[in-house]
């Protein structure tokens, strides 16, 4: 039986101009794929097979990240259910200049076991904590996955939801953005399943294209909450990426970004998840700077901005504001 330090693994990346915005900041979307990638490699090695991303419960971006530095992502399994494993990332930027060293992020992440058919499957071993401190992290994970489940319990609900507002087209939203892509091979991990970390750099970017639109500015992402996959999207499906403003603060917005999935052949179209995206528009100085007022206007701006503010509430209880 594992401990948590047993599962430990490490990843580091070199940050290139490539991975950067125009401040030559990381780029949010990039350092998603990163921290997906990290906490990929554990739970592949406890599930001696695939896995895929079931759900990030909170990601949160501490403190900028330039290029040239060392990106450091470790990840640790802490908890482990019947398919599920529940994984945190730690990431840490370094300036090898200097040698300095700043906690850029962390993450905490639901990764699932599946076979060849994305099926979800059983792990096997369970995580034994080794000392008190393990004790509380496998605490704080189960703790995280309760919530979870009572998210995911009106999974049924949200799928409704989110199929009854695309047949509607929300053609009251005065700024949202649709971009389709096609899923090609080389944007699965295994098998013909789509690599979440790949997901996330589009999401990202999509989201940013709505809120540099609305601020007439460089965004930067602050914060992802509660990303959950209701089913998985695959090679040759034609995924199409809606983004809409959900709530506007001072220098912030919070970007909602659902991704359907249609299966060419059959027309089928699946909800497959749903982000919640917070971005902070930037001065050339990289430092916050204020963005026009709005005012929700349409049922479906008001239904998006009184959402939005419930999850801001938790969002600043998480950070400690």
């Amino acid at each position: 039986m594992p401990s948590i330090a047993d599962t430990r693994q490490e990843l580091v990346q070199l940050v290139l101009p490539e991975h950067a915005n125009i401040h030559g900041n990381l780029f949010g979307g990039r350092m998603m794929d990163w921290i997906t990638r990290a906490a990929t490699l554990p739970v592949m090695r406890l599930a001696r097979g695939p896995v895929v991303l079931g759900s990030m419960d909170d990601l949160d971006f501490l403190a900028p990240v330039r290029v040239g530095d060392l990106v450091t992502l470790r990840a640790q399994v802490e908890y482990i259910g019947r398919s599920s494993m529940d994984v945190t990332v730690e990431v840490d930027a370094e300036d090898p200049r200097t040698g300095a060293s700043r906690r850029a992020t962390s993450a905490h992440l639901a990764m699932v076991a599946v076979d060849d058919a994305g099926r979800p499957r059983p792990v096997g071993p369970a995580i034994v904590p080794a000392d008190h401190t393990e004790h509380e992290a496998v605490n704080a994970a189960r703790a995280r996955k309760a919530a979870r489940d009572e998210r995911l319990a009106h999974r049924a609900r949200e799928v409704a939801s989110a199929a009854a507002v695309e047949e509607q087209h929300e053609d009251d939203l005065r700024y949202a953005v649709e971009a389709p892509r096609l899923v090609f091979p080389d944007d699965a991990f295994t098998g013909k399943v789509m690599f979440a970390g790949r997901l996330l750099l589009v999401i990202d970017e999509v989201a940013s294209i709505v809120a540099v639109r609305y601020a007439r500015g460089p965004v930067v992402t602050a914060s992802i909450d509660g990303l959950d996959f209701y089913a998985p999207i695959y090679v040759g499906n034609i995924v199409t990426y809606q983004a809409a403003i959900n709530y506007v603060g001072r220098t912030s917005l919070e970007v909602g970004v659902r991704v359907p999935a249609e299966e060419a052949r059959s027309g089928v179209v699946r909800h497959t998840c749903t982000a919640y995206m917070t971005v902070v528009h930037v001065g050339p100085d990289g430092r916050p700077r204020s963005v026009p007022p709005f005012e929700p206007r349409t049922p479906a701006e008001r239904r998006r901005w009184e959402e939005a503010q419930a999850r801001r509430l938790l969002r600043a209880r998480r950070m400690g504001a």
